[in-house]
């Protein structure tokens, strides 16, 4: 059975370190056109296609353009059976330290919602619209197997979305009191997860740790480790993405 699987990043470092990883042929040519004016890679075998789109920065526009490349391809007959949000993010300390990877069981869009004056309200408590998207253990678990396998050093937990991200250290510890499971902060995976799902298509977040939440520092930063660390989880990775058949 052929298997299409979309890999999402919000630039084209991120792009190119996915594809990198790959050992799916790249066809020939480079970019497939699709409307938007969007970059997509289309990596190519026997037995499954990979397309590694650059979404843009932010949940709207990764939103935006998942919908886009997923709604193209149902309406070519080739539909996609898995989306995979991937990228840099921060990292949680004592969670997911400086090049190591995260595999998320939790796709939450941590600011959507309303402040009070007794604190955050989640959208739901609201009454209305959702802020969780949980990834299946059928997909997580596998993904962490292989990571494992290849020596990686990788956590599974909750990867936070947020639309401006983290500079402070109050921000960070209202984070991690009101997400205690979360591993990540990245700006992205809720708007790829609820395109996918609005598509019926399970989705998985995959972040390699270039910071850690919380006062930024940019001296601090290790991007271009972060980057490497990417390319090699898609290596470790890619075979059993293109295998696993996650639940919905």
């Amino acid at each position: 059975m052929h298997r299409r699987i979309l890999i999402v990043t919000a630039v084209a470092a991120e792009a190119d370190s996915v594809a990198g990883g790959l050992a799916t042929p790249a066809l020939p040519g480079g970019e497939l056109p699709v409307p938007g004016g969007l970059a997509l890679r289309r990596h190519h075998a026997p037995d499954r296609t990979v397309d590694v789109l650059v979404g843009g920065v932010g949940p709207a526009a990764a939103a935006a353009a998942t919908g886009a490349v997923l709604t193209r391809g149902a309406l070519a007959g080739e539909p996609y059976g898995l989306v995979v949000s991937a990228g840099i993010a921060g990292g949680f300390p004592g969670r997911a330290p400086l090049g190591s990877l995260v595999v998320a069981d939790a796709i939450v869009a941590a600011d959507l919602g309303a402040d009070t004056p007794e604190g955050f309200l989640p959208v739901e408590e609201l009454g209305f619209g959702r802020s969780l998207h949980r990834v299946p253990p059928a997909l997580t678990g596998p993904a962490a197997a292989a990571l494992a396998a290849a020596g990686l050093p990788h956590t599974t937990g909750a990867v936070l979305t947020v639309s401006t991200v983290t500079g402070g250290a109050a921000r960070a510890g209202e984070l991690a009191a009101r997400h205690p499971g979360a591993a990540a902060e990245a700006m992205e995976g809720f708007g790829v997860a609820e395109a996918a799902a609005a598509h019926g298509v399970a989705v998985l977040e995959l972040r390699a740790v270039s910071n850690a939440v919380g006062p930024r520092d940019r001296a601090a930063w290790r991007i271009g480790d972060a980057l490497g660390a990417l390319r090699r989880a898609v290596t470790a990775l890619e075979t059993t993405l293109s295998e696993v058949r996650p639940c919905s």
